[in-house]
């Protein structure tokens, strides 16, 4: 990381948590974070939560329509089931894990939702309810609510949803077309995730020599919340 200090990059995303997180992160540390931090880089804490049941994979935790019901009893609109109460935990969790690495109150938390066929009507309700709860329990916290989704399938399933309650105010969107831009290739309605609110993710495993480091990077343009440390 040093090596690529004031060196093109400006921030780095890290995964502070989730039960489908790819592997663990044992050197993601508080003091790993105030280290780097003290060096000029900025942080995006992303957090993968509940994926979708209609998402072809073997991730560990998955959203059934019955489950996400009664998640979104904690404040998601409709639900009513108070039976289960996993995503005030998983946004919790979150909260948690950003607060013990030193990422303060007002950070955002970056949601990873993968791709899905948002076609599926009951599986994408499940994942809007999902979301809107974990949401509701980050502002609520007084952390701020991020989205990391596909153009084309999990991040168009928010930007299209016609009920816009507790939906994330920072929008970070896949979208591989090597144009590192916010505005010029902009997928969803211009008047959507304005004042800084968006990011773009418009490359990924592109392997880059810099400052005598050699790495597999995944390139986004970025105009949007991060992490508050130190």
């Amino acid at each position: 990381m040093l090596c690529f200090e004031g060196i093109f990059y400006g921030a780095a995303a890290v995964y502070v948590g989730g039960k489908n997180r790819g592997c663990s992160q044992p050197n993601l540390t508080a003091s790993w974070v105030k280290s780097v931090s003290s060096t000029g880089w900025r942080l995006i804490p992303l957090y993968v939560g509940a994926q979708p049941r209609c998402r072809t994979s073997s991730n560990p935790e998955k959203l059934a329509t019955s489950t996400a019901a009664s998640l979104g009893a904690t404040g998601a609109t409709g639900a009513t089931d108070a039976t289960d109460a996993t995503d005030a935990t998983d946004a919790a969790d979150a909260v948690a894990k950003a607060s013990a690495l030193g990422m303060r109150a007002g950070s955002p938390i970056y949601l990873d939702m993968e791709s899905y066929d948002i076609t599926d009507k009951s599986c994408n309700d499940a994942v809007l309810t999902y979301v809107r709860a974990f949401d509701k329990t980050l502002h609520a916290k007084t952390y701020r609510a991020g989205y990391y989704g596909f153009r084309s399938s999990s991040a168009k399933a928010i930007a299209d949803a016609t009920d816009r309650t507790d939906l994330p105010g920072h929008l970070w969107y896949a979208l591989w077309d090597k144009q590192n831009t916010t505005t010029a290739d902009r997928p969803f309605a211009a008047d959507r995730w304005t004042n800084h609110s968006r990011a773009h993710q418009y490359m990924v495993n592109s392997k880059e020599t810099r400052g005598g480091c050699t790495i597999t990077v995944d390139r986004d343009a970025w105009d949007a919340p991060v992490a508050i440390t130190g």
